[in-house]
């Protein structure tokens, strides 16, 4: 499914902040972003540029110093705390570098977690999990723990768990860095499918020139501010 024109996401003159002690950290600088609905853009950039601080903007994680950040209409960043993370489990999907499952839950257990925040009946969630498990090919590991499970697999339980919900933005922070290239490379092609089979709307964010090569399009990052290409 290609993108559309409708603008899904809008960073405007974001800067973030960080204070240490007496000493200001400027990770964002002014920084104007927008996304198109239907769009898989990877942002790159060495470590400290900013990448998954704007994830975590984005994504209604963590607050802008100055600027303002709206997704689908709505200006997240004038939101209380209440209402930003009933928002994020409405509209945002998370995919981590290192899974963050609960060992103690099996995989589908796991992919449940974000609906017991809906008032879904434990006969809807189950569908909704079985799905989730059947669009990454994890439905015959349903009853599995974590500990039981590939990195690859676990990997896969976690995108399952980010789409149970049928989230507008899918935000994944670096996907493929735990895993290796051809674990990797499932994990990419999946995201792909994601993205022109269903028309997600995904945000990458990698270290990786052939992981970014799947998104439809590359951003790099570079003192807090977006450049046209990688510094050398």
């Amino acid at each position: 499914m290609s993108q559309s024109n409708e603008i899904l996401v809008r960073v405007r003159d974001a800067d973030k902040v960080f204070r240490r002690g007496s000493e200001e950290i400027h990770v964002l600088s002014g920084l104007n972003l927008e996304v198109p609905k239907g769009e898989f853009l990877a942002l790159m950039g060495p470590s400290g540029s900013g990448k998954s601080t704007l994830l975590n903007l984005i994504g209604g994680l963590d607050r802008a110093t100055r600027g303002t950040v709206e997704i689908g209409g709505e200006r997240i960043d004038s939101m209380s705390d209440r209402q930003l993370a009933g928002w994020r489990a409405r509209h945002i999907g998370l995919v981590f570098q290192f899974y963050n499952l609960l060992p103690v839950l099996t995989a589908e257990r796991n992919v449940e977690l974000p609906l017991l925040l809906t008032h879904l009946s434990k006969g809807e969630r189950r569908q909704h999990v079985e799905a989730a498990l059947k669009v990454v090919n994890l439905s015959h590991r349903a009853r599995h723990y974590p500990r039981t499970l590939s990195g690859g697999e676990q990997q896969r339980t976690g995108i399952a768990r980010a789409i149970v919900t049928d989230p507008t933005l899918l935000l994944c922070d670096e996907p493929t860095g735990d895993l290796d290239r051809k674990s990797g490379d499932e994990i990419l092609s999946l995201l792909q499918a994601l993205n022109r089979e269903q028309g997600k709307t995904i945000i990458m964010v990698t270290h990786d020139p052939h992981a970014s090569a799947r998104a439809t399009r590359t951003v790099h990052l570079d003192k807090g501010q977006l450049v046209t290409e990688p510094a050398p």
